[in-house]
């Protein structure tokens, strides 16, 4: 997640440079192709603006319904992290105020280190790539700190300390390892609760936001493992291109008829053109997949890091972590 106010100018060229520079260097083509016929065999081989015209409104019709659905799964995205933090403190606040009896202390202690392992587990699961995933963004950091592509090594990292050393190399072998830790979390209340820890009521209670979280679990996992459907994102890429290569020769029968120099302004509109709608595309695109870890991410390892820091502080536990700050403007 990008933090300040703007992405700047160059900032957003650099990022999307290429369609300018390969549209300038095709239009530029074009034009000179133009000028020869024109010039030496008296043919016009500029087309009708009216038609690419109609074609580039149906084009940015289109993208703005890709552009909908992609930053619909983003803010999908953030609202299920945002149920994730509200079930979470409930939770915690549900241990410290229900959990009673000898040895609470630690009792409480562990409940809340398992939930924070599950959210790191979650985390962790949800930024391994995925083929349709723009994870050559996401290992080269060229934009933003370089995160999870030594899932296991930095998950066994974050995880020491929160878990038993018998319970964590019982996970390992596990397809889901965040599922198997709230199945663990479930157990463990039942136990407590049939050595009168707490009573029924308060029982249910608890494994009532056992089963929000699996809720929340689910829905990341749809949003992860579901792309947006490719059928829409290739039509929408393709037929951008298409316009884009029709923008030329349209803008040519625009400015061709003008004196002197005047049929080249056709190479830099052009490009600015074609410019302007890959942009949208890319946009769109890179909006898709808010679990990819790259930039544009909803910021998971920052909202999982709060977290840990409200449950543990109720506790009054030690060696709080501090809150993940950006890096270069960017919050993962």
């Amino acid at each position: 997640m990008y933090t300040k106010r703007n992405y700047g100018f160059f900032m957003t060229f650099n990022w999307s440079r290429e369609p300018f520079i390969y549209g300038l260097l095709y239009a530029a083509a074009v034009t000179t192709l133009f000028t020869v016929a024109r010039q030496y065999l008296s043919i016009d081989i500029s087309l009708p603006w009216q038609p690419i015209s109609v074609l580039g409104i149906t084009v940015a019709f289109y993208l703005g319904f890709k552009n909908n659905s992609s930053y619909d799964r983003t803010w999908e995205a953030r609202k299920i992290w945002g149920g994730i933090v509200n079930n979470s403190r409930t939770f915690g606040a549900g241990v410290c105020a229900f959990v009673q009896g000898d040895n609470s202390d630690d009792i409480k202690r562990q409940l809340i280190y398992r939930h924070v392992a599950w959210l790191t587990a979650l985390r962790y699961q949800l930024r391994l790539s995925r083929e349709w995933e723009h994870t050559e963004d996401r290992l080269t950091a060229r934009y933003a700190p370089t995160i999870c592509e030594d899932y296991l090594n930095k998950l066994d990292t974050d995880l020491q300390g929160l878990l038993p050393e018998a319970e964590w190399q019982g996970y390992k072998s596990k397809a889901n390892m965040a599922t198997q830790i709230l199945l663990t979390q479930s157990q463990t209340l039942q136990t407590l609760r049939e050595q009168g820890y707490f009573e029924d009521f308060r029982h249910m209670e608890l494994f009532r936001l056992i089963g929000t979280f699996y809720d929340d679990q689910g829905r990341s996992e749809r949003i992860k493992n579901f792309p947006f459907p490719r059928q829409y994102a290739s039509t929408a890429l393709w037929q951008t291109l298409i316009f884009c290569i029709l923008i030329p020769w349209g803008m040519l029968s625009v400015f061709g008829e003008l004196p002197g120099l005047r049929p080249w302004l056709t190479v830099p509109l052009s490009a600015l053109l074609i410019w302007v709608f890959m942009l949208m595309e890319k946009i769109g695109d890179y909006s898709e997949n808010p679990f990819e870890g790259s930039y544009n991410d909803v910021p998971i390892s920052s909202i999982s890091r709060a977290i840990e820091i409200d449950l543990r502080e109720m506790i009054n536990d030690s060696n709080i972590p501090a809150p993940l700050k950006s890096e270069n403007g960017f919050l993962m």
